[in-house]
């Protein structure tokens, strides 16, 4: 369906197809027939088809749809273009395969490892002081900012045509159609190869619970319609009501089953997008506010999941339905709708609070500890976590470090508190999300008419670099903490008066796999502070919110590097001694020794050195592993002065 470029023995042109049931007949009009409605007609094919091949058509030539009732002769966009001069212009032929992608190879971040990144390009994709909207190619160019944050996922916000040029995107006119403001399929293919060549996935944001409700040539499309509604793509009674316009499709209808189904698979192939999130689940399984069930959505949420599941089932598919229900994410085998994951309220509002509250007394570990430890069906990563996103930093919220002090972000208890919370977002089992602005310590409330502010990355570089750590931290690039990436949880230690909380991440466990996780919730610092400890060992603080190498103002609350005793506590084996700051993360996990620390003290000191002394011409000391302690091994020591990695 729509218009399709060929290439064949016979020639070239373009097969238009055309679904329009209560028509007498279809046109093609365009800049290859000079507009003429009536001199390209094309022919019955059944069930409510018009199709034609057009061989004086071709890429890049603007067209409508003329069609023809008994009374009159509409002007209609395609509701396939795949392109538009804008929402209230005309449709333009757009050949996908024309493309040459420079990255085909790439293989995307494993689920258990991704940190995604929300963007909306027309905030995004433009320099301080630009005007809205940015778009694509300027998005390409703060893509090295990206790369260096760490994240390797990055999900847009939707990129269909909307009406105008400034929006979210949650009213797309157009769903198969680039948005002509932030560029061309071309700008966006050339967009998603950027993120690829920087090991960055890209996912899509698909918006199938309403259409429009403006600029939308879907409504009434063959001018039929049934009690003033929406006519061929939409239910045309109560069904089609939802929050923002009456204009829920018509999920029981085969012709918008596929449309909707060929659009999904176009993200995904044409644009070779990683993944996709469906926005408001919840609308299109159920009427959403009197809970009445929509079976025909239900079962268009299942055909989705199967079909990419048996097609490319790497690719993650995402559910946005915040009801909290576990059958989202159960398989279509067990009755589920199948997604692989799903936004979780169970985090983003418990952890908010209790960042939020303006008295330490009114934070509740035992919230903290419920939002760690939800998981839908016992999976970890089936859910998306997050402190801040589009919805929870608009719609009469603010960006976090705003809530905690209003008029007042910048301020010592704001940053404390904002990256005490990204420190567990981080190190909580689930898909970690960040929204665009968070890690400049962004301000006020997502606008999408206010451009982000990128000199805020020089002003808390700091910040920034805060959460570089932590999501480099996330991702095990070091070797240390494998255990973050693990599915396995232990909220060991809780502290309601204190208003501390530990708990222990880990896969399968051992040095350089498992990490300890302390939060510290109270405006309070501690010196000699007890917890329980997995192993046995020294423990190296990998972490420490703290440090005034993330701000000038905070505290640098030192956090030492502690061995294990063996006294139980919390349940475990082995305890030690913490040192923190106030409103303070620090992580802490294992090494394996390295060469020349004979004495396992996690690092290369005196000790070593006099042991390789005393065992002077004999195996005794030998560090180089030439079987003999001598010269070689003083000097391997004495460059390797110092901690171990």
């Amino acid at each position: 369906m729509g218009a399709i470029p060929y290439s064949d023995s016979d020639g070239s042109g373009v097969t238009f197809r055309v679904w329009a049931p209560n028509a007498q007949g279809v046109g093609i009009a365009g800049t290859f027939n000079n507009w003429q409605p009536f001199s390209t007609l094309l022919s019955v094919e059944g069930d409510g088809v018009f199709s034609l091949d057009v061989p004086y058509a071709s890429a890049g030539d603007g067209y409508k749809i003329v069609i023809i009732t008994p009374t009159d002769t509409i002007w209609r966009n395609d509701p396939r273009a795949m392109a538009l001069t804008n929402s209230v212009g005309h449709s333009i032929i757009v050949d996908h395969n024309a493309y040459e992608w420079t990255n085909s190879g790439y293989v995307p971040p494993s689920w258990n490892e991704m940190v995604i990144y929300e963007m909306h390009v027309g905030t995004f994709g433009l320099d301080t002081g630009e005007s809205v909207p940015g778009n694509l190619a300027g998005a390409i160019e703060h893509l090295d900012h990206l790369e260096a944050l760490g994240v390797n996922v990055i999900e847009l916000m939707p990129m269909s045509e909307f009406a105008g040029d400034v929006s979210w995107g949650y009213n797309p006119a157009y769903p198969f159609s680039v948005e002509s403001a932030y560029g061309s399929p071309e700008s966006l293919k050339q967009f998603v190869d950027a993120c690829h060549q920087r090991d960055i996935a890209v996912f899509g944001d698909l918006v199938y619970n309403h259409l429009g409700p403006t600029d939308m040539d879907l409504w009434q499309f063959d001018g039929w319609s049934q009690e003033g509604f929406g006519g061929i793509y939409f239910y045309n009674d109560y069904r089609c009501y939802t929050p923002w316009g009456n204009t829920r499709p018509d999920f029981g209808r085969p012709q918008v089953r596929s449309y909707l189904k060929d659009n999904l698979k176009m993200w995904l192939n044409d644009y070779r997008f990683d993944g996709v999130r469906i926005d408001g689940t919840r609308w299109i399984r159920s009427l959403g506010t009197t809970g009445e069930e929509i079976p025909d959505g239900w079962s268009l949420l299942v055909e989705f999941n199967n079909e990419i599941d048996a097609t490319t089932p790497w690719k993650l598919m995402v559910s946005e339905d915040m009801d909290s229900n576990p059958w989202i994410t159960k398989t279509t085998g067990e009755g589920g709708a199948g997604f692989d994951s799903q936004w979780d309220p169970w985090f983003i509002h418990p952890m908010r609070d209790v960042m939020v509250a303006s008295s330490d007394n009114d934070r509740s570990m035992a919230a903290v500890k419920n939002a760690i430890s939800y998981s839908y069906n016992g999976q970890p990563f089936d859910r998306i976590i997050y402190t801040e996103s589009h919805d929870e930093v608009a719609n009469g919220r603010s960006r976090v470090p705003e809530e905690i002090w209003p008029g007042n972000a910048d301020s010592w208890f704001s940053k404390k508190r904002s990256t005490l919370g990204a420190a567990v977002l981080m190190a909580t089992p689930g898909i970690p999300m960040l929204f665009q602005g968070q890690e400049l310590l962004e301000d006020g409330y997502f606008d999408d008419w206010d451009p982000l502010d990128w000199t805020k990355a020089e002003t808390n570089q700091g910040i920034v670099q805060l959460y570089s750590d932590l999501i480099s931290l996330r991702t095990n690039q070091n070797g240390v903490s494998k255990g973050l990436t693990g599915p396995n949880l232990n909220v060991f230690h809780l502290n309601e008066t204190d208003k501390v909380i530990a708990w222990h991440r880990w896969d399968q466990g051992g040095v350089g796999d498992d990490v300890v996780i302390l939060s510290n919730f109270r405006n309070q610092t501690w010196d000699n502070y007890r917890i329980g400890l997995p192993r046995e060992g020294l423990w190296k603080v990998r972490f420490n919110s703290d440090a005034s190498i993330y701000d000038d103002e905070f505290d640098q609350h030192p956090s030492w590097n502690v061995q294990a005793e063996p006294i139980p506590y919390d349940g475990l084996n082995w305890s030690a001694s913490l040192s923190f700051g106030a409103y303070t993360s620090i992580f802490l996990s294992q090494s394996p020794p390295c060469a020349g620390d004979l004495d396992n003290s996690g690092g290369i000191d005196v000790n070593d050195i006099l042991q390789v002394i005393s065992g002077w011409g004999t195996a005794d000391g030998d560090v180089n592993g030439d079987g003999f302690t001598g010269v070689l091994d003083l000097l391997l020591l004495l460059d390797r002065y110092g901690d171990c990695p």
